[in-house]
Formats: C-alpha cells, structure tokens, sequence
C-alpha cells in the first residue's frame, strides 16, 4: 500500500499521533486533513516529549508536511508551534512545512464568541476547548469565512474582516453580552501573520496529487475520533469537521481512488472528554486507576478525561463508518496489573441486546454495557519487541478484540516511545 489514512475510531485521544510518527519512517510526506488546533497528539522520541497542535505528527520524521484545506488555522498558534519546534531544532523551512490556501483562517472573534456561548449555556455547554474551531466552521458553511489566500491579499482581506466584524460585534455584545473586538487591531495583528507564514501558502491539491502520481508515499492523519464526526458522531457532543477517512479526499483535494488503505487507531481502553453519554464509563477505583496510570488528561485542554473498558461496539461503528483495513492498539501497558479485564460486546436496551451504535442519545445514555471479561496480566510488557514474546492474557485481550471485530491487528503499542511499539504488519508493506 502507498497512502493510508489513519483515523480514531473513538472519541480521539487514541494515540493517532504516536501512530503517525511511527508510520512517517515509511513515507514521503504526511497531510493533515481536518479540524484545528483542537487537536493535541502527542510523541515521545528518546525519552523526550514533543505535543503538536497543528504541524502534522510526521515533522519529527523530517517528512514534508502538510495543512490541507479541510483545517481551520489560528495562524498564531501555527507560528507558536513552528517556533517552539525549532527550538527543539527540528526544521521547518517552506519546502517542508505547506499550508494550504484554501484553509480558513481562525479570527479573533472566532475564538470569542466560542468562549462566550459556553458561558451563556452553563450546564447545558457542549465542552469546546474554547479556540474557535466551531465559529470558524460554521462562517466556511455560511460562506462568510476568511481563506489563507485572502489573508494574502491584503485589501481583499481589509474589505471581508470590515464587513464580517461589523455582524459580530452586535453579536457579542447585545446577544452574549461580550466586549466587541477592534478592527484595526485585527488587521494589524494579522498583517504580521501574513508576511510570516505567506511562503509556507500553496495550493496542497496539486502538491499532493504531484506527489502521489510520482510514486510517493502518502500518509493521512486525521485528528479527534470517529464518534466525533459532525455527521456520524454523538451529536451534538462532537467537533466542528468530518473526522472520518473520506473526509481526507475532500480535506486534501485528491481522489477517492488514491487511498491504499485505512489504520484504525484504537486506545486498549475508552475515554472521553467532556460532556455526552459513556456506556463503558468507570466511575470507580478501576476507572481512576487507569485515568492516572493512562495520565488521560487532554494535550490541548489538560482536562481530565472520563475513562472505562472497552467498547467495540463503538469500534466496529467505527470499522464500516471508515472502512479500516487494520488495527493499531495503544496503550495496552496501562492495563496491566488489573485481575480482570472487560470488553464490551453489545449494549442492553429495554430489556434486548443490541449490537449496533445507536444514533439517539436518548437511547445510547439508556444503554448498559454487555461484558465479556478476560484475565488480566501483571507483567511489564513496555519493552516486549515481538509479539511472540507477549504474555499469554495479552495475547488472548488481541486475539478476542480481532475476532469479535473480524479486523486485523497491525500494531501494538507498548509504551508511550516511538521504539516501544510492535509492527505485526506494516500497512506500507
């Protein structure tokens, strides 16, 4: 396989970005296809740890690196985090690192009227990370969103934030009672962005396809989880984009037949930040043994992130939902020393056992997991190389989550390092 899409089959926080960074060794170039800065993945590399927002997993491989048009950018956290990772001395040079110049900008009253509508809505707050993603979404839906490319040209981008700012500002502050924002402030700020990012703006349709048509290796990296796809997630308790793998065709403009394949990124456990209903949650001794052990706390909020067991069911959504091709199992260490493990394999409604991921809430919340318990394992396997060489109850936990999925594993991973991690089988070949 040349190009695969690697994608969360939960509610994100699977690992996808140690996934891509392992992967990267074996491609050309990496392309982010969707959401904004939202996003934390998080890497470990010789023992030092780097979390991205924004530049794609695949830049501490040195690959080329791509913002596709399906992101919304906050160019200023885009800039942070290019200078934060040169610090590190990683290279990011515009030959390296691309942005696409049909990705809408994040502006600054993106950001506040995200904070603001949370405020409003109290208990009833959907639990955004409050940077924006959603307003700046709906401005590219309602056909009033800012480009890369206008950003380029200066009186185009003048006339637009003018007139937009005008509407939101009355927003703000007769709706939710917020301070209105400066126009010529914006502009000012913004003009810096421009001439700091401009030779990093391309059209990303033509890299890519130029890219695969002579022979290179593609990898796509999604961000958030399946189960928080605006169209197939647990609405309204989802990000603002499509996460699945065909939104990496429209998020990057290449076509459908150019995809090789799809790695399903599952954590070993569940988790979930923020609000919306948990089947497999553990509010428990387990569940805060596995959050600590986990350290689930999200790279981009530091919220703590609700845990429990398992949930296939979500899972094999997940599998038809993206049409995955194989596994890729993290986090499987932090499970070790429990007595026993449980896996769900379908949900108890009204008295019936369904096995499919219902779409009203009403009912998922209603819904008590049916379990299958495994024996657990107190070995340290954070530095097992072969899968051979895992213990036997490890072995069983995979072989169960294979069957019960009808999906193969491809990788295991072991530990938070990019070295402790088992490839069964290189989705590159």
């Amino acid at each position: 396989m040349s190009n695969i899409v690697i994608i969360g089959t939960q509610w994100g926080d699977e690992g996808k970005g140690k996934i891509v960074d392992l992967l990267a060794q074996y491609t050309d170039m990496v392309v982010r296809f969707q959401g904004g800065n939202n996003a934390g993945h998080t890497m470990v590399v010789n023992g030092k740890q780097f979390i991205s927002h924004l530049v794609p997993s695949g830049i501490l491989q040195g690959k080329i690196c791509i913002l596709g048009n399906g992101m919304v950018v906050d160019p200023a956290v885009l800039i942070d985090e290019i200078d934060h990772l040169k610090n590190q001395g990683i290279t990011i040079e515009p030959d390296i690192l691309k942005i696409s110049e049909k990705a809408h900008l994040i502006m600054p009253y993106h950001r506040a009227i995200d904070v603001a509508r949370e405020a409003v809505k109290g208990q009833r707050k959907i639990g955004t990370t409050g940077r924006g993603i959603g307003p700046c979404y709906e401005d590219k839906a309602s056909r009033s969103g800012i480009r890369f490319i206008d950003l380029l040209e200066p009186e185009v981008f003048k006339d637009k934030v003018t007139t937009i700012l005008e509407e939101k500002n009355f927003y703000l502050e007769r709706y939710l009672s917020a301070e209105a924002l400066d126009v010529t402030a914006i502009l000012s700020e913004y003009s810096k962005y421009a001439q700091r990012l401009a030779a990093h703006v391309t059209d990303v349709s033509i890299t890519v396809n130029n890219a695969i048509k002579s022979g290179k290796r593609v990898l796509f990296e999604g961000a958030q989880g399946t189960h928080l796809d605006i169209d197939h997630g647990t609405y309204p308790y989802v990000t603002s984009s499509s996460t699945l793998s065909g939104n990496a065709c429209c998020g990057t403009g290449i076509g459908p037949q150019h995809i090789s394949g799809v790695e399903g990124v599952v954590k070993a456990y569940t988790t979930r930040v923020g609000a919306g209903p948990f089947p497999t949650e553990l509010s428990d001794e387990i569940g805060e043994k596995i959050q600590k052990k986990g350290a689930e706390f999200g790279a981009t909020t530091g919220r703590k992130r609700r845990c429990g067991w398992l949930d296939l069911i979500m899972v094999k959504n997940a599998i038809r939902l993206n049409g995955v091709t194989g596994l890729a199992i993290t986090k499987l260490d932090v499970l070790g020393g429990l007595e026993s493990i449980n896996i769900c394999t379908g949900y108890r409604y009204n008295g019936k056992v369904i096995d499919e991921f219902p779409a009203s809430l009403t009912v998922l919340g209603a819904c008590r997991p049916v379990y299958e318990t495994l024996p657990g394992w107190n070995e340290d396997i954070s530095h097992v190389q072969q899968y051979e060489a895992l213990p036997k109850n490890v072995k069983n936990y995979l072989k169960r989550i294979e069957e019960i999925t009808e999906t193969p594993i491809d990788i295991v991973s072991v530990s938070p390092g990019r070295d402790q991690t088992i490839i069964i089988n290189n989705p590159f070949g």
